[in-house]
Parts: C-alpha cells; sequence; structure tokens
C-alpha cells in the first residue's frame, strides 16, 4: 500500500454543520431571497442555455458585468468557481515549496490551508491586542521573513475591523512581496483599494459574489490584477473553472446593479440594528466587547465564548465560533431580535 506524503496523512475533509435550526446566522451568508424580476431573467436565461456544451473559457460575460458594475476594463478581471477556487490558483501558482507566505492572525482559515498544501512555510504577522492591525508591523515582519505573499481579508474575516486604505496601499507600495488583498466584505464598506489597481506590479484583489450579491449557491468570484498578473491567472486557472449556470447567474445578477445595491443597503441597515441591539446589551451587562464592524456581520469577544455558542445551539440559533470570537450574521429583522432576546436572556443568567 503507497504511503501517503505528510501534507496529506492530517488532513480531514470539511463537514458542514448538519443539525437543523430555527435560524441561521453563523456563515455570513445574505438573508435576502433574489427579486422576481432576476428570477425571472435567470429562467429565461436558462433556457438559452447549451449545457451540451463545455462554458466560455474566460466568462466573458460575467466578467463583463463584473467590469461594468466597478467600472473597470474587463482585460483586467479573472472569474473563479469562488474565491476559494482564485486563491488556491495563486498559491499554487505564485509559491514553490519552502517559499514563505504571510497572513494576519487571525484571518480567513483557507489562507493557511492552501499554504500547506503546496508546502510553503506560513508566518502569521500578530495583531495589536485590540485586534487592529499595525502596518508598520506587517511590512516590517514580511521585510525581516522574506515573505514571497501576503494575503489578508479587508475588512477581515472573522473581526468585522478593517484598513483603511491608506494603510493597504502603504503595505502594498513598500513590499517586494506579492500582496492579495481579499475584499470579500468590501461591498459594505467604502476603502476598497480596486480603482488603483492598475499602478502595481504585485498586487491582486480578490471580490466575492457569496455576501452581498445573495449568491453563495452560485459560487462566483474575480480577480483583479494589471495585464501581466491577470494574464498568468488566466493561464493558470483550469481552461473551464465556471460552469455555464454559475457565468449566467452572475452575469443576470451583475447587471442589476439598482437592485443589487438597494440589497446592499438593506443589508447594512440589518447589520446596523443587529449592532446597537448588541451594544445596548453590553451597556446593560457588560461582560463581553463588541467589535467595530465594517462587515455584514458582528464580532464579539466573550469569557466563555463556547458555553455561549453552545447556549445558542440549544435554542436552534446558529452563529459561529472561530478563533475566540463569537460571529453574528446579519439577518431579518425577526432573526435579528431572536438572537437578542436570546443573547439577553443567557446575560441575565451569568
Amino acid at each position: 500500500m503507497p504511503t501517503l506524503n505528510q501534507k496529506l496523512q492530517n488532513l480531514t475533509p470539511y463537514v458542514p454543520n448538519e443539525k437543523k435550526y430555527k435560524i441561521y446566522l453563523d456563515a455570513n451568508e445574505s438573508f435576502l431571497e433574489m427579486p422576481p424580476v432576476m428570477r425571472e431573467e435567470i429562467h429565461r436565461e436558462l433556457d438559452a442555455l447549451s449545457l451540451n456544451r463545455y462554458p466560455d473559457p474566460l466568462a466573458t460575460e460575467a466578467c463583463e458585468a463584473f467590469a461594468a458594475y466597478h467600472g473597470l476594463p474587463v482585460k483586467n478581471i479573472v472569474a473563479g468557481n469562488g474565491s476559494d477556487e482564485l486563491i488556491s490558483v495563486l498559491f499554487m501558482s505564485f509559491l514553490e515549496k519552502g517559499d514563505r507566505f504571510a497572513s494576519i492572525s487571525s484571518d480567513f482559515s483557507m489562507y493557511a490551508f492552501y499554504g500547506r498544501q503546496c508546502e510553503a512555510e506560513h508566518i502569521e504577522i500578530p495583531r495589536n491586542a485590540d485586534l487592529t492591525v499595525n502596518p508598520d508591523t506587517v511590512i516590517q515582519t514580511c521585510k525581516d521573513k522574506g515573505i514571497r505573499l501576503l494575503i489578508f481579508s479587508n475588512p477581515c474575516n472573522p473581526t468585522s475591523l478593517g484598513l483603511h486604505s491608506t494603510d493597504v496601499l502603504r503595505i502594498v507600495k513598500e513590499l517586494d512581496a506579492f500582496v492579495v488583498v481579499d475584499e470579500a466584505y468590501m461591498d459594505f464598506w467604502n476603502q476598497s483599494i480596486m480603482s488603483g489597481f492598475a499602478g502595481f506590479e504585485n498586487l491582486i484583489i480578490l471580490r466575492t459574489c457569496s455576501k452581498a450579491f445573495g449568491m453563495a449557491g452560485v459560487r462566483l468570484g474575480f480577480a483583479v490584477a494589471n495585464d501581466r498578473l491577470s494574464g498568468i491567472l488566466k493561464a493558470a486557472k483550469s481552461p473551464y473553472n465556471v460552469n455555464s449556470i454559475s457565468q449566467m447567474v452572475g452575469a443576470v445578477t451583475l447587471r442589476h446593479k439598482d437592485l443589487t445595491e438597494t440589497a446592499i443597503k438593506d443589508i447594512i441597515n440589518s447589520k446596523g440594528e443587529l449592532l446597537t441591539g448588541v451594544r445596548e446589551l453590553q451597556k446593560q451587562n457588560g461582560g463581553f466587547t463588541v467589535l467595530d464592524s465594517h462587515t455584514n456581520f458582528v464580532s464579539m469577544q466573550m469569557k466563555d465564548p463556547r458555553r455561549f455558542h453552545m447556549y445558542l445551539c440549544e435554542k436552534g440559533i446558529a452563529v459561529r465560533y472561530t478563533e475566540g470570537l463569537i460571529r453574528v450574521t446579519a439577518g431579518t429583522r425577526e432573526e435579528n431580535e431572536a438572537y437578542l432576546n436570546a443573547m439577553q436572556v443567557y446575560l441575565e443568567g451569568c
């Protein structure tokens, strides 16, 4: 029997939470259903698809819709089967065994996963005590450690905090390394650096359709980079990486900018109501810290987060416990109220 190599020996498959809950506030998905006008257009487009043929290898219509939405040149956009796939392509293409890559601790867990898969050395850059990021620490660590690729989410998952665009650009400018800025939650904030991507030889920006655009089930993401880097990504990815249905749904959704912008406002308003409610409970009861939020979720530091997480599970409310934080996705008004009521009862019993 052949022996598994070291990187595979302790690998376990991702197993989703299969327990049934009344309320799901754990995955940072959009709580909004797709508007009827978009559903009808998707149904019409689906009838016209030739599913017996391979999809467009460049996902041209989806990339054109993304480019028009953000005012970018379509030639600099690369579509992926979710931004997860693009992260894996970046790691496999830009890193070799023994290279060093850096992330900011704590951040999206898949960065470390893909780094291990390509046998690169992972350097974690610490945050400040309040979980904010010090750009000087990031820059100096990357220089001292000979980092080849730096990747971080902005705003951050799971902290919900964000780094201002001036600080991000300073990091990009001062590093002789590839810098991947994962802007998965930037649709909820105004500090994107995407408009200035062309001026940098080392910058790749990632975007997803899973959060603000309500397409978590579609699996569609985009990378934005200069001519050279976007060309490399197009060559490095698999030829038919985004299926025809995902391309079509993405193009239809992104062409309805008025509807998507309204949806984003509704999500931001929901997050605001949730954040206000949690802060009110903090004033009344204390015992935990609420982090500022530039995302579609609220994160908290608690004395015993595992206990609170289990309490919510017993009440039929799914939230995320990760990296010592409780992370709660904004939901409908009724879902937010149910969460806040459960939290109040829990805090009163502590």
